[in-house]
């Protein structure tokens, strides 16, 4: 009886057992429907980013694109241009050649002054009471010439009469001369001191602007003569009318302004005129005459002086002032242009980014000129021809290939020399 109890108690153990066991077998096969269904997903997501990124590759790989263009070619007359600096044709530093108190100031700082108009008194009266006593010593030796005259024709006349001695005429003679000479050296000491009383009157050597007074009225001046001992600065006087203009040219444009100069005395006086433009001027309205360049170069600049002389009736013009200038050269003549910003500096030359037929970046050397309305003037090392890097310019590489946009070179209202791109495909 225990054994059969034993028996029928094990068939219900044995029925659990098999009920987990199945379980076990659905969970198994559930998670490898969704591990497959997982994997098939992350498959398809990987094929559709895959698919998403073929066009950025494709993207990656393009051509760097450019916009070119021909040159512009206009008639333009050959010129220079250079920026400067007005400088005065007279400068003088005023101060004083006899010393003293300054008792007067004549003038307003920065007023403009008249040749010959007082500006400042030093205190006159010591030399005053100087040319006095001059004058008085002139007087007496005036005196005793008048003497030595009469008693030099009073033994003359003896003399004559064998009354008197030769040795005593002689005698009168020598005192005579000796009076004359009291005489000279007198005047000379007169002269001597008006001259220092007619400089406590310090005026304008000639018209022009002065600036502040460096001495106030009370001060002790210090002079002298010919400047051998330490005199006192008192103001400055710069002339205004006519005016310096200083500019700098390059050797390069040196060469060509000799050039033009050397053909013709039409083309030299051509070269003579200048034209200039303040800062704040758009026009050309100012005129000078090219009267001085300089017979050395400078070597650390490779530069040369050069200086025109400009009228200025109106002083409108200050020396120190900055200004541009142009010169003419020749009579117009048809000119390549490029936009300024097409021109790459590369140390001591000039560089356009052009497009070969087959798409290829090559850069070629210029000789450039002046900037016109926002265009750089190209003198040489560029054909009419050539397909000018005008737009990407940052893109192009030399030697690189390039995908070529067609443009147009045009000045526009501003004048800053933009192209226009037409929008085909080269």
């Amino acid at each position: 009886m225990d054994t059969e109890l034993q028996q029928t108690g094990a068939k219900p153990l044995s029925r659990g057992g098999n009920s987990d066991t199945g379980r076990q077998r659905t969970l198994r096969r559930t998670a490898i429907a969704v591990g497959i269904l997982v994997a098939l997903a992350a498959v398809g997501w990987g094929f559709q980013q895959r698919g998403k990124s073929a066009p950025a590759a494709q993207q990656g790989t393009a051509l760097p694109e450019v916009t070119v263009a021909a040159p512009l070619v206009r008639d333009l007359e050959a010129r220079l241009g250079a920026l400067g600096q007005f400088s005065a044709v007279q400068r003088v530093e005023l101060r004083a050649q006899v010393g003293g108190p300054l008792v007067g100031i004549h003038f307003k700082d920065g007023d403009i002054v008249q040749k010959g108009a007082l500006l400042f008194t030093i205190e006159s009266r010591p030399y005053d009471i100087r040319l006095a006593q001059a004058r008085a010593q002139l007087e007496t030796a005036k005196a005793r010439l008048t003497l030595a005259e009469s008693e030099f024709q009073r033994a003359q006349a003896l003399e004559r009469t064998s009354a008197g001695s030769v040795q005593n005429l002689e005698q009168r003679s020598a005192d005579r001369q000796v009076a004359q000479a009291a005489v000279a050296e007198a005047r000379s000491a007169v002269d001597d001191a008006q001259f220092d009383v007619d400089r406590c009157r310090i005026v304008a050597p000639f018209t022009g602007r002065i600036g502040t007074h460096l001495v106030s009225i009370g001060n002790l001046i210090s002079g002298s003569r010919a400047a051998t001992s330490a005199t006192t600065l008192l103001a400055t006087l710069v002339s205004l009318d006519p005016i310096y203009f200083d500019f700098d040219i390059s050797e390069a444009d040196y060469q060509l302004l000799s050039s033009y100069r050397s053909k013709s005395d039409k083309k030299a006086a051509l070269t003579n005129t200048v034209e200039i433009a303040l800062g704040t001027e758009k026009s050309y309205s100012r005129k000078g005459v090219l009267d001085f360049i300089n017979n050395v170069l400078d070597r650390s600049s490779g530069t040369i002086r050069a200086r025109a002389t400009v009228a200025n009736a109106d002083y409108r013009l200050t020396p120190g002032e900055f200004a541009r200038v142009r010169l003419a050269l020749d009579q117009p003549a048809p000119t390549m242009l490029v936009p300024d910003r097409a021109v790459l500096p590369d140390q001591s030359q000039f560089v356009v980014l052009t497009v070969t037929p087959d798409g290829t970046v090559a850069p070629k050397i210029v000789q450039v000129g002046d900037v016109r309305d926002g265009m750089r003037v190209i003198r040489g090392g560029l054909a009419a021809t050539d397909r000018v890097i005008i737009g990407g310019i940052p893109y192009a590489a030399p030697g690189a290939k390039v995908a070529v946009k067609t443009g147009e070179i045009r000045i526009d209202a501003k004048g800053d020399g933009n192209n226009a791109a037409t929008g085909s495909k080269g």
